[in-house]
């Protein structure tokens, strides 16, 4: 899509945007949105956004604070200077998953996870290439996906927000490069069982295509079991890139921090992409990253019962005001809930700030499949999740009976 006039000019001359540029979306009028109402006098409470209000770690503080003072932080940070954070990255997903990996070859550094998989992407496909993925995603994945060049296959979701497999043809099978997963899941909050990664690598493996699994949430899951990971399924270490962050786990989002684990021939791919990009993410905060993969994992759990409290005190309050059977999530920091029938979500959620100052994310801002439903964002405590939540089922209540007036 080329922005700007007819011949690639603005009225003030080139446009000099390329047509790998995604557009601005929804987001930028719920901004807009956002400080119209502050304008106006109106408290804004933010559930639109994911990032987390928890503490970091003291650890991780700690050890930022003592790289500081350490000149040998300062410099560029090539390889070498990543190592330690690969490794301890190797030796908690080999306690976590009973899978030893090689950090010299199937582990890499990211600055966040979304800077991690935008370049993968363009790292292990060629522009035109098909890439299997969900209607209904973090939005940064389409934006990814058109900056790579890449065709966007959409995979039928059952009702459990999990893609259907079976309904895929051999044709999209055959012009894929790459299938892109994330369960436990931004926005619907759903999980995938081992039985169906099981199924997902062996499809992969049967038609060369490279399984990327963004797992941001793994630690956010509120029942017993265990985050799954595919990569350490079998042949998973033959067709999965594994992507993990700092932010959800640890709060440290404005630090931007991940890694990567997988396939070594991916890794490689994805670490030649980043050689001419960026020299790596500063060592002291790599190091805080350190501190936090050799805490407690029974630190991490703590964290996320904060989460599944807030995700029952949302969905009870939505009930209790007439919601009808809104779904308990089962991961995440996040309700993904259904408008009536006909209610726009984007102008829903404009509209709902405006008069009682809650902010939600609209969910045609996460792909085509998103459209009338909205995202809350969990990142205040009970008792405010609980008042917004009276208002947001009163705007619902508003918009359905505006529906039938029409």
């Amino acid at each position: 899509m080329t922005l700007g006039a007819p011949n690639g000019h603005h009225g003030d001359g080139p446009s000099y945007r390329s047509s790998r540029v995604p557009g601005a979306g929804v987001f930028l009028l719920m901004d807009a949105a956002k400080s119209s109402a502050r304008a106006a006098g109106v408290e804004v409470v933010d559930l639109s956004i994911g990032a987390s209000d928890l503490a970091p770690p003291p650890e991780a503080l700690a050890a930022l604070k003592d790289s500081i003072d350490d000149p040998t932080t300062h410099s560029y940070c090539l390889k070498s200077g990543t190592m330690p954070l690969l490794e301890a990255a190797c030796k908690w997903y080999g306690e976590r998953y009973g899978t030893q990996l090689d950090p010299n070859c199937e582990a890499l550094s990211l600055i966040g996870a979304q800077e991690g998989l935008a370049h993968a992407l363009m790292a292990v496909a060629d522009a035109g290439d098909g890439i299997l993925m969900t209607s209904v995603a973090y939005p940064s994945y389409f934006g990814a996906v058109q900056v790579a060049g890449l065709d966007p296959i959409y995979m039928p979701l059952g009702p459990d927000f999990l893609p259907l497999l079976d309904a895929l043809s051999p044709a999209d099978l055959a012009r894929a490069k790459v299938m892109l997963l994330n369960y436990p899941n931004n926005p619907t909050s759903a999980v995938a069982s081992p039985a169906f990664f099981q199924a997902a690598i062996d499809l992969c493996r049967r038609h060369g295509i490279l399984l990327i699994h963004d797992n941001p949430y793994v630690d956010l899951v509120f029942g017993e079991e265990p985050s799954p990971s595919p990569l350490c399924l079998p042949g998973g270490r033959e067709c999965v890139l594994e992507l993990f962050s700092f932010a959800k786990s640890y709060h440290l989002g404005g630090f931007r921090l991940g890694f990567a684990l997988g396939n070594r021939n991916a890794v490689a791919s994805l670490e030649a992409l980043k050689a001419p990009i960026d020299f790596n993410q500063y060592k002291g905060i790599m190091r805080m990253g350190v501190a936090c993969l050799q805490l407690p994992h029974e630190r991490v759990r703590r964290d996320a019962g904060v989460w599944a409290a807030r995700a029952a005190a949302m969905v009870d309050s939505l009930r209790r005001a007439g919601c009808g059977e809104v779904d308990m999530p089962k991961a995440c920091m996040y309700v993904w809930l259904r408008l009536p029938v006909g209610v726009d979500d984007v102008a829903f959620c404009q509209r709902l700030v405006a008069d009682s100052g809650i902010a939600l994310s609209p969910g045609r801002g996460f792909g085509p499949g998103g459209a009338g439903f909205v995202r809350v964002a969990l990142v205040q405590p009970e008792g405010v999740l609980a008042a917004a939540a009276e208002k947001i089922a009163a705007a619902m209540r508003a918009a359905k009976a505006a529906l039938t007036a029409a």
